[in-house]
């Protein structure tokens, strides 16, 4: 396990390429995906070393995710090569040597990653669905964590960041934090990380890694934070033209800027030309930022005539605290 220690404190290019990889694999975010893969392609990663990622990857956010995220390196591969780029493809996984069974095999990786001996004596899940232990240990830390593509702090890199990424496995990332840490992972790349989280998913997830590493929480709400209320209404002739190309904007908005909290437009139900848009960003600069993005100047240029009238109403927050309650209960 020292033998897999980096001397050097902070993430390099390939480290911080895989955190990205991870977390945008895991939450199903193909499209940011892609963009980082190039990042990644581009740094040096290999193509097996990011297939790698993405096969383990399956053990923690499921097949689905998995899945797609190889498709969308598949088709960026063939992609590149379009272009005349021609991607290292890196040492294909060896064929694993061991003599013990894969039992075995599991506990004893598993020891090395938390460097604790395992007791004879089952507790917890393990006691209550035995086969869970044999799947984790045959299947995840024989089967994956033997493979020598990536060594065992990479693949701790990658399940924290992806973890990190997801909602409502607190108490597996506290686990495996403390196992990247038996590898080598310094609380400076942990942060590191918890800082990517929090540019490339949101600053609430941000937060599950520097709450369990003991950093102070990063403000979800900011000074400068604007929160709007627009008042628009459209010409009668273009009403359902217009609510196409208002879904549409944003959708992507929300979607697409990570400074872009809520764009949640309605109508009135006795005057459905009227629609009123709760628009609220992490701050001026998100604003300023948004009405630069293409889907906005689109759909500007393309409503303008529709627009009978427009009314912004800057409005100021009575409760910032609550503000991450917000629609909570649709979830």
């Amino acid at each position: 396990m020292n033998a897999q220690k980096d001397t050097n404190e902070v993430l390099n290019n390939h480290q911080t390429s895989m955190v990205c990889i991870s977390a945008y694999s895991a939450v199903g975010d193909l499209e940011n995906l892609k963009k980082e893969l190039n990042t990644g392609l581009d740094a040096g990663l290999t193509i097996n070393q990011i297939k790698e990622a993405m096969i383990q990857l399956y053990a923690y956010c499921g097949f689905p995710r998995s899945l797609n995220a190889i498709n969308t390196l598949m088709a960026l591969i063939e992609e590149r090569k379009e272009k005349g780029i021609n991607d290292n493809l890196g040492d294909e996984a060896s064929k694993i040597k061991n003599s013990k069974n894969k039992y075995q095999l599991g506990k004893e990786n598993l020891q090395k990653l938390t460097g604790i001996e395992e007791k004879s004596t089952k507790t917890g899940v393990n006691a209550f669905a035995p086969i869970m232990d044999v799947f984790l240990k045959e299947h995840l830390f024989a089967d994956i964590f033997s493979r020598d593509v990536l060594n065992f702090r990479q693949r701790e890199l990658i399940t924290i960041s992806a973890l990190a990424s997801m909602k409502g496995v607190e108490p597996q990332l506290q686990v495996h934090i403390t196992m990247g840490k038996n590898t080598g992972i310094s609380d400076i790349q942990l942060e590191q990380i918890a800082t990517i989280i929090a540019t490339k998913i949101n600053k609430t997830q941000a937060n599950t890694i520097r709450k369990i590493i003991g950093k102070p929480l990063l403000p979800i709400t900011e000074d400068d934070m604007m929160v709007r209320l627009s008042e628009i209404e459209i010409l009668p002739e273009y009403l359902e033209e217009y609510k196409a190309i208002l879904k549409e904007e944003s959708s992507a908005s929300v979607s697409l800027e990570s400074g872009v909290i809520s764009i949640f437009p309605m109508y009135k139900k006795e005057n459905p030309n009227q629609f009123r848009l709760i628009e609220i960003y992490a701050n001026k600069l998100a604003y300023l930022s948004h009405l630069k993005s293409p889907h906005f100047l689109k759909y500007k240029t393309t409503t303008l005539k529709m627009v009978k009238d427009l009314k912004l109403v800057d409005m100021e927050s009575l409760n910032e605290e609550e503000m991450t309650a917000i629609f909570k209960k649709l979830n």
